[in-house]
């Protein structure tokens, strides 16, 4: 992606469709008078009388429990320096963000314009009482140290500057496995740190109570060595300085055991590296552009250890994995401070979770037949869904053994399952598709190139290395485009009618006519159909010039279909296939069949749909626990209806009593658990949380999903086309830009299943 793009981009996000990228919203009722009544004049008098009797009521009544302030002075914004409050606030609502979709904690963002350290001070301390905790941001060193410090001594809630303990957490958790790995004994290893700001120092400090010796630390800044005869020494420096006789970070290097990056990128050479002791371990953490690039460091040696701030490579360390499952597990026991303990705990319990077992959802995720710990996994992933109920219990736990918690946890397992219902952010589903994509990336034919549309999606596709598109069009016209939307990318351009492709619609056309000379085709109308687009592009899918298929932004639904069906052979055991729409919901994943296909399905049809939607919940590792929906409950109506979806469900238990499915059912039964238990304690449902929903026809599922989409916001993967053999995929009539992105990813994953299916 070219700069100038990159910019555009990136501004028309966060200006559109309004500015910023976080909101407020009501969590209580408001239509009527009576419910405005409550939530201010004159009901809300009395939450407000029990706070003044009690301040910690504060937390019974309104929001402060789970609210953190994001606070900055916008002293130290990433990598540009001093801009000033203004300027910092979209990095801060970018962490508010992060904090609600990994955690599902409330942020407030607040810009302080203050440089001077008492007045910065004394402003946090003031609006400390909206909150639950505080989360300092990009304030520059050595006021950092001092501000935290005053803060988390003069305030009784969690206070923590994340950009001095969030990288020294994960850090030390990575370095805790990779000494383990290595067989090195952490109290002999000899460390060099290259860096000398606030993370530097702190992951620093927290290494020390891991176990490293003081005595077998050097530091560097952008002087070199910091030794203990350089004058003019902050005392944070002077802490770490030595006294060997060295005084570059090459000379440092040497024998050295670990090298700790917290500074730019490209400043380590591989001859650096070879220098190092047998087995070392490189975290070369500075961002977008490492200490050395992860590629030169495994090939410069083969016994290395490496890690670094990217997602590109094994071994990310990724403040996300910290902060907000600390914060989380530190609000749910209302403790006064984030101690030494607690990060100690986070440290351990990061490091813990990467040694286990990896459940095979998260292989899944990230497209790995197996992750185990060892070189290339020494801490978890990122979006590793078991981080948000194995951390935050850790952190709670070490702040009750540390007397900081008002509010002690008593029974785990209910806290554990109230954890996993925070997860349910639909965007995450989305992130680890494009994961999932990205690790193999496969060719794509789009097959309406020369679209303004499909061409941006197809631009996305390639720079952010989704999959590897081809652009069908015509080629003049795609030329046209790409140039006026900086698509630079050299990607191939295919135009069907054209005279340089009669050689492959010959043979398109007479392979095609095979499978179709005894159903009225003739060999002529075979080669002319290959000038169509959809039959020339699903023809190189299943002449294997390409991996998965995706079409349809420019026609009529039905007419798309049409050429698929003659083309593309069905998987095994399907007779018909079907369509589902992953919804992306608050409450979690939601997979709705059939939508688009089939207009009236029988008992073994709708049986059937609801295997392949179960199997394709599946590639995302959800365990699918299918509702088979209908106006009736149990045997309530004997309509048609009725009958056919109590006739598919009776039939999968007889055949596949493995498969959690249970109906016919109602919509809000199979979707409030309580409700189910109440009712219908026998149902098969029962202490399952719902997340596939088939339909009994194709109106009522293809009404619901578009109202979903249209009245609740909730975000649509689909219609995904089920039962092909090969991955084709059809878009709705003028989908948008994000949408087709989606669905192509969506196709990488599917192309990269069937190939493992095949191999098997």
């Amino acid at each position: 992606m070219s700069d100038s793009r990159k910019r555009h981009e990136a501004l028309l996000y966060h200006a559109k469709p309004k500015p910023g990228k976080i909101e407020v919203v009501p969590t209580k009722k408001y239509a009527t008078q009576h419910d405005l009544a409550l939530a201010y004049s004159p009901g809300v008098a009395e939450p407000c009388l029990e706070i003044a009797k009690d301040k910690n009521n504060a937390y019974k009544y309104t929001s402060k429990g789970n609210l953190v302030a994001v606070i900055s002075n916008g002293t130290a914004v990433l990598g540009l320096g001093d801009i000033g409050p203004e300027a910092s606030k979209p990095v801060m609502e970018g962490k508010g963000l992060l904090f609600k979709i990994f955690a599902d904690i409330d942020v407030f963002d607040i810009e302080v314009d203050a440089t001077d350290v008492e007045h910065f001070i004394a402003t946090v301390k003031a609006i400390a009482p909206t909150f639950g905790g505080i989360n300092l941001e990009d304030i520059k060193a050595p006021e950092a140290f001092e501000i935290e410090t005053r803060l988390k001594a003069e305030l009784d809630i969690p206070v923590m500057h994340d950009d001095q303990h969030g990288t020294a957490i994960i850090s030390a958790a990575a370095l805790k496995n990779a000494i383990d790995i290595s067989e090195k004994d952490i109290t002999k290893v000899k460390i060099v740190v290259n860096g000398a700001g606030a993370a530097a120092i702190s992951c620093t400090r927290l290494y020390l109570k891991l176990g490293v010796k003081r005595e077998n630390v050097v530091m560097c800044d952008s002087k070199g060595v910091i030794r203990k005869d350089r004058d003019n020494l902050s005392s944070q420096k002077a802490e770490f300085a030595t006294d060997q006789d060295i005084t570059t970070l090459e000379e440092a290097m040497q024998n050295a055991d670990v090298f700790i990056g917290l500074s730019m990128g490209n400043v380590v050479t591989p001859e650096m590296l070879l220098g190092m002791a047998k087995n070392p371990i490189v975290f070369a953490m500075a961002n977008p552009d490492p200490e050395i690039e992860y590629d030169v460091a495994v090939a410069t040696r083969k016994d290395i250890i490496m890690a670094t701030g990217r997602s590109d490579h094994p071994n990310q360390v990724n403040n996300v994995l910290g902060f907000p499952f600390i914060f989380r597990g530190a609000l749910d026991v209302r403790a006064t401070k984030i101690n030494e303990e607690m990060k100690m705990a986070a440290v351990h319990a990061l490091a813990d979770l990467a040694k286990k077992s990896v459940p095979e959802q998260v292989n899944i995720v990230y497209d790995e037949v197996s992750l185990t710990y060892g070189k290339e996994y020494i801490i978890p992933k990122p979006f590793d869904p078991r981080l948000i109920y194995e951390i935050p219990p850790a952190i709670a736990k070490a702040a009750m053994d540390s007397g900081v918690a008002l509010e002690p946890i008593t029974d785990w397992d209910k806290y554990r399952e109230e954890l996993m219902e925070r997860s349910g952010s639909g965007s995450k589903e989305i992130r680890l598709l494009h994961n999932r994509a990205k690790s193999n990336p496969k060719r794509i034919v789009f097959a309406e190139a020369d679209h303004l549309d499909v061409l941006k999606a197809a631009q996305r596709v390639h720079e952010e290395k989704l999959g590897k598109p081809i652009l069908l069009g015509r080629k003049e016209v795609i030329l046209e485009l790409k140039a006026e939307i900086g698509f630079t990318g050299n990607v191939p351009i295919i135009d069907p009618k054209t005279d340089e492709e009669n050689e492959r619609r010959n043979r398109f056309g007479e392979s095609y006519w095979k499978t179709r000379q005894r159903k009225g085709r003739t060999l002529s109308e075979a080669k002319k159909l290959m000038r169509e687009r959809n039959y020339f592009a699903a023809m190189m899918v299943n002449e294997g010039e390409a991996d998965a298929l995706i079409t349809g932004y420019s026609r009529p639904y039905p007419s798309v279909v049409k050429p698929m069906l003659e083309l593309i052979e069905r998987d095994k055991d399907v007779s018909r296939i079907a369509a589902c729409n992953l919804m992306l919901t608050k409450q979690g994943p939601l997979f709705l069949a059939d939508t688009t296909i089939n207009e009236n399905p029988s008992a073994k049809e709708l049986a059937k749909i609801a295997q392949m939607t179960g199997n394709f919940a599946s590639m995302f590792g959800v365990s699918p626990n299918i509702a088979m929906l209908s106006y009736s409950n149990f045997g309530s109506s004997n309509s048609d209806t009725s009958k056919k979806i109590r006739e598919a469900v009776s039939y999968i238990h007889r055949n596949f009593p493995k498969v959690v499915i249970d109906g016919e059912i109602q919509a809000d039964f199979a979707l409030n658990p309580e409700l189910l238990a109440k009712e219908f304690p026998f149902s098969k449902l029962n202490g399952k949380k719902v997340n596939v929903l088939i339909f009994p026809n194709l109106e009522s599922a293809n009404i619901t999903y578009k109202l979903m989409k249209e009245v609740q916001g909730a975000e649509s993967i689909g219609p995904v086309i089920l039962g092909f053999d090969k991955p084709v995929h059809i878009l709705q009539l003028g989908a948008s830009v994000d949408e087709m992105v989606n669905m192509a990813a969506l196709a990488v994953v599917d192309a990269q299943q069937k190939e493992k299916r095949r191999k098997k």
